[in-house]
């Protein structure tokens, strides 16, 4: 965020004098917060200039009176946008501010966006993206823009693009990442869950260290799994979600353990997967290929051999008396390790 600036009038006068009505107005003094929490006294700026306009509209946003610095700073870009004065970035930065704490968000986008696309190198750009942050978060969170005075219009994908600028904006900052794991929340949230299996994977990509890491990743794998509707159905994300699974428990062998989360969830992958092939044997018995048929129940024994899809498969197979049943009793025909060692 930008230096923070207040003035004190008659206030400065008490501090430097024994007497605060012993200054003339032309000695009223602007402090300067340092970063470090302390203040730094300086000459205020003479009325009529560029930076008392300046001083003047911060001091209205941070008394809370936004319409004012609205007007004023108004009035002066409409003087300046054309020119190369030094201030243009804090007058159209501070202009976006007072916009949006006027009620004004979406006005305030076009002043934000002009700091960002045209002043990239200066101070007021890294406050501009997190101001517009502020913006998609109360998009996301339910406020409506305006439209004829009312706040009817759906504003969410508004706020989703503006998570995504950030994070174009800001590559590998703090903020970026933020923005990246609120968007892929306020997808999983909507249950629009491949959006968001997407936006977890591509925040696992871009924070490969972050604390957030272990969360994103159980939550794509969560995603990828719910996105399988049925054996009729695309089975893509079950794929996925396995691979993640073994991912997750080379990486985080104890609490994988612990929970047992990952060995329940690929045994219901497994099963997931044998009744999507299972469900292709069953069409291929429809249309009386019972070649495919055969095949296909086959390989799903040998790929899924500890399911209720394979036991299905196999009584089916029996049915169609394409085996045979071998009686418990009856001993293999197969030789054992023993009599293979005297041969």
């Amino acid at each position: 965020m930008p230096t923070t600036k207040t003035t004190f009038a008659a206030l400065a006068a008490v501090f430097l004098t024994s007497s605060a009505f012993a200054q003339p107005a032309s000695s009223e003094s602007e402090y300067e917060l340092n970063p470090d929490g302390t203040w730094n006294q300086t000459a205020a700026p003479e009325p009529g200039t560029d930076a008392y306009v300046m001083a003047e509209a911060s001091r209205l946003i941070a008394d809370d009176k936004p319409g004012k610095a609205v007007s004023m700073l108004g009035d002066w870009l409409d003087k300046h946008k054309r020119s190369r004065n030094p201030y243009l970035a804090q007058g159209f930065y501070l202009h976006g501010e007072a916009r949006l704490r006027n009620n004004e968000e979406y006005k305030a986008l076009f002043d934000l966006e002009t700091v960002i696309r045209d002043f990239s190198s200066s101070e007021y750009f890294i406050p501009a993206v997190e101001l517009e942050y502020e913006i998609a978060k109360l998009y996301l969170g339910g406020l409506k823009r305006k439209f004829l005075g009312f706040r009817i219009d759906n504003a969410r994908p508004t706020g989703e693009e503006l998570l995504i600028r950030t994070q174009e904006r800001v590559p590998g900052s703090e903020l970026a990442e933020r923005a990246a794991l609120d968007l892929a929340e306020h997808y999983y949230n909507r249950r629009e869950l491949k959006l968001a299996a997407e936006m977890y994977s591509i925040f696992r990509e871009n924070y490969p260290k972050s604390q957030h890491f272990r969360e994103a990743m159980l939550r794509e794998i969560e995603c990828n799994i719910a996105r399988f509707k049925g054996p009729r159905y695309d089975g893509a994300g079950l794929v996925d979600a396995k691979l993640l699974i073994e991912e997750y428990t080379k990486r985080y062998p104890g609490e994988a353990e612990r929970s047992g989360v990952t060995e329940g969830l690929l045994a219901w992958i497994d099963e997931s997967a044998a009744l999507q092939v299972l469900d292709t044997a069953k069409w291929y018995m429809k249309i009386d290929d019972d070649f495919s048929a055969k095949f296909t129940l086959e390989r799903l024994v040998n790929r899924h051999p500890v399911t209720d899809a394979a036991r299905q498969a196999i009584d089916i197979m029996l049915d169609k008396g394409w085996i045979e049943r071998v009686p418990e009793d009856e001993p293999s025909s197969e030789p054992t390790a023993e009599q293979k060692a005297d041969q």
